[in-house]
């Protein structure tokens, strides 16, 4: 009797079995990984980024984001991107010379874009698309150039001349130009990953840094740093990757329909950056803590003769071409 019923109970199972739909097919899971927080342009960016591309692919395809360095900092996320670790990163323009691929390290030179227009010549044009070229040989396939707009200065004492930098210790990103910047400017570069700067700026292990203002206003920056100048000497922007054995082994219809995601959350992006570091400065300097000069025409030229040399000393490092094709175009 026992038998018997152990036999209707599986013939049952079995036939429940063959009822059943088929399971649905588990989504491609991408995991982006960036370091800034999620109110920053690059940080809504990949939420929009987000909400068209499982939109766009009905849900085959699930982007979890990890913001605020959750996963890695500036010096892991670039390997753990090669190893497969992510699949998505949007690293500043400068975490690529340190890769190997110095020629990115031109978007770090000080005062080579005059306007925005001139950088979106670069970076939407022949320059941009072959820059991200070079990428390919270290596994990376780059989709797409991110902006975050002009940089200022911050420390503890103003700002105003280039000898006002003298005996400063600066943190900067991991860049050689960068590095030659600040050196040209009497200061003493620090390198640092950006989830430490808040903390050695508070502490006193430097006494400045340079960021755009919706970068400095969301790690609160400006709460331990008493000056600001607006000076726009540099440019920070982002490029968004992928690694590249990942997106090459995509169906190629989910790949045309991120591709498509990439390029709307490209064109929100833009739009916001400039908004955003306006926003970013204003609320700055209501908070009281910070106080705001802006370069007049004259400290400014001042600046610039100082920065100057800097694009003849990386000549080497960056390809002399790259910068007089910028040069160029920028002229324009």
């Amino acid at each position: 009797m026992q038998m018997k019923s152990m036999l209707a109970m599986l013939c049952v199972a079995i036939g429940a079995g063959f009822g059943a739909p088929a399971r649905a097919q588990a989504p491609i899971v991408i995991k982006f990984s960036h370091v800034v927080a999620p109110d920053t342009p690059k940080g809504q960016a990949a939420e929009r980024f987000k909400m068209l591309a499982e939109k766009a692919t009905r849900g085959k395809v699930r982007v979890e984001l990890y913001p605020n360095s959750q996963l890695y900092k500036d010096k892991e996320e670039l390997e753990a991107l090669q190893l497969g670790a992510v699949q998505m990163l949007a690293p500043s323009l400068a975490k690529f010379g340190p890769l190997g691929v110095k020629e990115f390290e031109v978007f770090d030179l000080p005062y080579i874009f005059p306007t925005k227009t001139a950088l979106y010549n670069v970076t939407e044009g022949d320059i941009g698309k072959g820059l991200l070229k070079k990428l390919e040989p270290k596994g990376i396939t780059g989709l797409a150039y991110w902006d975050n707009g002009f940089k200022v200065m911050s420390a503890n004492r103003p700002l105003h001349h280039p000898a006002d930098f003298k005996g400063l210790k600066m943190r900067i990103q991991s860049s050689n130009v960068l590095d030659a910047q600040m050196r040209a400017l009497g200061a003493n570069p620090q390198a640092l990953a950006f989830s430490e700067a808040y903390r050695a700026l508070q502490t006193g292990v430097v006494d400045g840094t340079e960021n755009p203002p919706s970068n400095m206003y969301t790690q609160k920056m400006h709460e331990v740093q008493k000056h600001l100048t607006v000076s726009n000497h540099g440019y920070l922007g982002y490029a968004v990757i992928v690694n590249k054995k990942f997106w090459d082994g995509l169906p190629s219809d989910i790949r045309g329909q991120l591709e498509k995601a990439m390029k709307e959350a490209t064109t929100f992006e833009k739009a916001i950056a400039q908004t955003d570091n306006d926003k970013a400065l204003e609320a700055i300097r209501k908070s009281g803590k910070t106080q705001i000069y802006t370069l007049t025409l004259q400290e400014q030229a001042e600046w610039r003769r100082a920065l100057a040399p800097v694009q003849k000393t990386m000549e080497n490092r960056i390809g002399k071409e790259w910068i007089s094709a910028i040069n160029k175009e920028s002229a324009k």
